[in-house]
């Protein structure tokens, strides 16, 4: 009896030991699954999940994971090619239009010579507003394309001075701040503020967002450099929500009381910005529209 006692007991303990290793190497296994999922997913790669366990229920976990990596990789690659080729058609066709358009608006300037009836003159002018419409959306949409796509667009960066640059901008819109009835408080730094970055795309994002001012602020502007490089534009506009402030940088998304937008300004800004490695956010405070920036 004893000795029966001491079989089952010894017999028991090996069973024991077999499920410890067992749950050991299935932890393992599990472990590397999961380590190679994330890393595949985080990385652009074509290798698939592999494990050291020989356990035939994990290694067909495994299987059964890389088929359906290979398919998320399949659409990933489809939805990567139809985007950049959605890029080209928008790039094509702007500059398919940008002719067309030039030269309609170029006789619609003759024809405001000719005499004309006022009615005729009333039908003109709605024309030549639509046309310009058209060809601002036209050179905006050429614009976006060139500022998201990495391939057609060059950032060749130099040592730039931001005080400079936001100073030339601001100055570029003087004529329609003082239009719109806005007189900018500016506060920018003594001190240099030295960044990498390309002049040209720099002036646009400056440019874009105070255009997006002068369109959409009740009467003032606040336009701030601080020495850290930190800039800050911010106007008030108490018709606007969180929700509103939050999609600004969507691309075509216009506020209903923007004039001839093509909500692709900001979009612009944001794209520019974030290939020269700065971050631009918007945020409603106080009904002010506060767009911070950092380089």
């Amino acid at each position: 009896m004893e000795d029966l006692c001491l079989l089952i007991a010894v017999i028991t303990s090996v069973l024991s030991v077999a499920l410890i290793i067992k749950l050991i190497v299935i932890r393992c296994a599990a472990k590397e699954i999961s380590s190679g999922i994330e890393k595949k997913l985080s990385s652009d790669t074509n290798t698939l999940i592999d494990i050291s366990s020989g356990d035939k229920e994990m290694r067909r976990l495994a299987t059964a994971l890389n088929v359906q990596l290979k398919k998320l990789r399949k659409e990933q690659l489809r939805c990567q090619h139809g985007d950049v080729e959605l890029k080209e058609a928008v790039t094509n066709i702007s500059h398919d239009l940008r002719t067309p358009l030039t030269a309609i608006v170029g006789y619609l300037n003759m024809l405001e010579r000719e005499d004309m009836s006022p009615q005729a003159q009333r039908y003109l002018r709605i024309i030549a507003e639509r046309t310009a419409a058209m060809k601002q959306l036209t050179e905006e949409l050429l614009k976006y394309s060139v500022a998201v796509s990495g391939d057609n667009l060059s950032l060749d960066t130099e040592d730039v001075i931001v005080n400079n640059v936001l100073e030339e901008s601001i100055s570029g819109f003087y004529a329609a701040l003082t239009e719109a009835g806005i007189s900018p408080e500016i506060s920018i730094c003594d001190e240099k503020v030295h960044r990498m970055l390309n002049k040209n795309a720099l002036s646009r994002v400056f440019s874009n967002i105070i255009s997006n001012a002068v369109k959409y602020s009740s009467g003032d502007l606040v336009i701030t450099l601080a020495q850290d490089g930190t800039l800050s534009f911010s106007n008030s506009a108490p018709e606007l929500d969180e929700i509103t402030v939050g999609r600004l940088f969507d691309r075509y998304y216009t506020v209903e009381t923007g004039d001839k937008s093509t909500g692709l300004g900001l979009s612009i800004a944001r794209a520019l910005t974030e290939k020269m490695g700065g971050t631009i956010s918007a945020s409603y405070i106080g009904e002010r529209v506060v767009i911070n920036i950092v380089f």
